[in-house]
């Protein structure tokens, strides 16, 4: 909303479309809105106000007892009975249906097909190869690509890939895509820049997650008065982080170092090396901290798994924020983005001015 107040009125920055796990459904839905781009941004906010916890997963007691009864038969038997294939935590059933309503993957493909795309790409994880799959579609002329632990593949883009690469591993199920199970994107996408590279964006506009942080905030500290014990949660907020994170970082990073050394070579010397302007849209705070007092908000039943772990509402903040869909939370991540990007207006006028009649790619 706020790049749209920023930009001229009736215009359309993005011919270009990435996304990875939460990030795969924003780009899909701005790729498949018919109107404008400020519609779009609107129509984007009210979908996520409209989620739930009931809307993202099963939160009926008996489903979740179920599926925790099953863990615990299957951890506890060892292989003495029969195992019931049970590899998640939380039936995401409701999400499958509410995007099923909302997103229209079908006006996505007319896009493309029209050329008002030129390119869109969702990237999933695949258990089979451990690689990450980015499935694209798009104008004829992108090619796939294969590195050592991505690929790049033509595909139809329909819901399953969405939901492919939004499904955490252990609490989501795996989705199944042509008879290969595949879970979030994020998992093993180690480049997440390179998608929309090589389908000719020439600019990127990347929406990461993940606050600033100043050098002296690295360095180890102590903590007076804190636990004797780490708790679980706190070890799974951070592994969750660096996947989920610090990959787009480390990738900003390495094409800003690309691009000064590029920038320093004669311009007769670059081949097909080029300079590729990068603008980053960052959040002021940290989204971890934001989600600590939603956790009384969970369903009953998750709220003493969590617990169990030592997720609770002074501690495991940074857990407790993938699994935070409610209306107040998601609300303030929506004003956070919307302050943050206005702040900027002045670098995002000059950043489009500059590449207005180029292509343009969105990462969220």
């Amino acid at each position: 909303m706020a790049l749209a107040e920023v930009l001229p009125p009736g215009a359309v920055p993005f011919r270009t479309l990435c996304g990875v796990s939460a990030g795969g459904l924003n780009a899909a839905f701005l790729g498949a809105w018919r109107g404008d781009f400020e519609d779009a941004s609107h129509r984007l906010r009210e979908l996520w106000l409209d989620l739930s916890p009931e809307r993202v997963f099963r939160t009926d007691g008996a489903r979740m007892i179920g599926i925790g009864t099953r863990w615990m038969r299957d951890l506890s038997a060892g292989g003495l009975f029969q195992r019931s294939r049970i590899n998640f935590l939380l039936d995401a059933t409701p999400l499958r249906d509410f995007l099923h309503e909302r997103l229209p993957l079908a006006d996505l493909r007319r896009n493309i097909a029209s050329g008002a795309i030129h390119g869109f790409a969702v990237t999933a994880t695949s258990y089979a190869t451990n690689a990450a799959v980015t499935f694209f579609d798009g104008a004829p002329g992108i090619e796939p690509w294969v590195r050592s632990t991505r690929v790049g593949v033509r595909a139809q883009i329909r819901l399953d890939h969405v939901m492919a690469s939004a499904s955490i591993p252990i609490f989501f199920p795996p989705v199944r895509i042509q008879g290969a199970w595949y879970g979030d994107g994020s998992v093993r996408m180690t480049a997440p820049l390179s998608p929309a590279i090589h389908m000719g964006a020439e600019r990127l506009l990347v929406v990461g997650v993940r606050r600033w942080r100043e050098p002296s905030e690295l360095r180890p500290q102590r903590h007076p008065g804190g636990r004797e014990a780490l708790p679980p949660s706190q070890i799974a907020g951070t592994l969750l982080n660096a996947v989920f994170l610090e990959t787009i970082e480390a990738d900003v990073e390495r094409l800003d170092m690309v691009n000064r050394l590029v920038d320093r070579m004669p311009e007769d010397r670059r081949g097909t090396l080029r300079v590729i302007p990068t603008l980053v849209l960052r959040p002021s705070r940290d989204l971890g901290q934001l989600a600590g007092d939603q956790y009384r908000r969970f369903p009953r039943f998750l709220r003493y798994v969590l617990s169990g772990i030592g997720a609770q509402a002074d501690s495991g903040s940074d857990l407790l924020s993938y699994l935070a869909f409610e209306p107040v939370y998601v609300g303030r991540l929506l004003e956070l983005g919307y302050e943050d990007t206005l702040a900027r207006r002045d670098e995002l006028e000059e950043f489009f001015g500059e590449g207005r009649r180029e292509k343009v790619s969105l990462r969220a």
